[in-house]
């Protein structure tokens, strides 16, 4: 339950931070003088709030997949059988990484 909270909560805080950073980014942009072509100027809290989201997402994955592939290959020197259950963790743990990327995507895109 530990290790689950020690993957999650990393990445929950980083959803959340970008959010707020994108959040007041967006209202900083929509005050900001209109260009002669009409597009409202960005501001550059929307750029930071994206790499912040997946900087902290690709560190806490790194963490997670470095602490179950030691985890996996110690199991499966005892037990080679335990490859195939071991290793999907592996996988999961990648996802914080693509969930920080998609959270940057739709900072930029939205």
């Amino acid at each position: 339950m530990k290790r689950k909270m020690l993957l999650i909560v990393p990445a929950l805080l980083c959803a959340a931070a970008a959010l707020s950073f994108a959040q007041t980014g967006t209202a900083e942009g929509a005050g900001a003088a209109v260009a002669a072509a009409g597009a409202v100027a960005q501001s550059p809290w929307k750029y930071f709030a994206a790499a912040l989201s997946v900087g902290i997402s690709c560190i806490a994955g790194g963490i997670a997949v470095g602490q179950i592939g030691a985890a996996a290959m110690g199991a499966m020197s005892e037990n080679p059988e335990l490859a195939g259950k071991a290793l999907p963790y592996a996988g999961l743990a990648e996802g914080i990484c693509l969930w920080g990327f998609l959270v940057a995507l739709f900072i930029l895109l939205i």
